[in-house]
């Protein structure tokens, strides 16, 4: 019995003799699940941060470079999953994730008009370069160096952001509900990639993605944390 490439004939089988999964036959189960059910959710991921930016008409305290960074490092991801050929649960989301994050970087644009000549070269460059990679017509060793280096890109993307929000001792219009949720699904995906015996590169990735999502949701609530205080203490002194 099979659906989506989940196997659920071994469980099943086990639950009808009244006997409970073995490990060996419910960890892979849980794995394809969680990985159907973060494929899912990533459709939302970005929505929240997406939302902020229209619903305020501004883009105050968010790192342009670091949401172009994302797209880049999603398209690498992705292309590279894809070319591996794979299974769709243990990379789905990213397929969603970059729709999402070319959609951000397009709102990040309009409210930052006007554009310069160098960020219209960008936008041209990426979606002339972007089917080649798609297709997976450039040469294997490119690709694997391409991959590689999409561990640095994602760390250069949260860097300036991290920065950013470091010296304006605020993180402006970043969506903590957007942040929680990249933090939850990395964490869920460490366990995913493992079952689904990912290489190590892509787990690397994973954590290095906690890693910078943990820096920046503290720093929202700290931030914030500190922006409620200020007025608390400046409510009293008009008082």
């Amino acid at each position: 019995m099979d659906y989506l490439g989940i196997d659920l004939s071994c469980a099943i089988g086990s639950l009808r003799n009244g006997e409970f999964p073995a490990k060996d036959c419910l960890l892979p189960l849980i794995s394809k699940l969680l990985g159907y059910f973060l494929v899912a959710a990533s459709m939302t991921v970005k929505l929240p941060q997406i939302m902020k930016i229209v619903d305020n008409k501004s883009v105050k305290g968010l790192s342009v470079v670091a949401f172009e960074l994302e797209v880049i490092g999603y398209t690498i991801s992705l292309a590279y999953c894809l070319n591996k050929d794979l299974p769709f649960s243990a990379f789905g989301e990213l397929a969603f994730l970059l729709i999402q994050a070319l959609i951000l970087v397009s709102c990040i644009y309009y409210f930052s008009q006007p554009l310069s000549v160098t960020t219209w070269v960008k936008a041209i460059l990426y979606f002339a370069i972007a089917p080649t990679v798609f297709a997976g017509k450039i040469d294997p060793f490119l690709f694997e160096a391409l991959y590689a280096s999409k561990h640095l890109i994602f760390l250069s993307a949260r860097i300036p952001q991290i920065w950013k929000n470091f010296r304006n001792k605020s993180t402006g219009q970043l969506s903590f509900l957007t942040c929680l949720m990249n933090f939850g699904g990395a964490l869920a995906r460490v366990f995913t990639s493992i079952q689904e015996k990912a290489p190590l590169s892509m787990l690397l990735g994973i954590v290095l993605s906690i890693f910078t999502n943990g820096i920046i949701m503290s720093q929202i609530l700290l931030y914030r944390s500190k922006g409620n205080e200020d007025k608390l203490v400046k409510t009293k002194k008009i008082s």
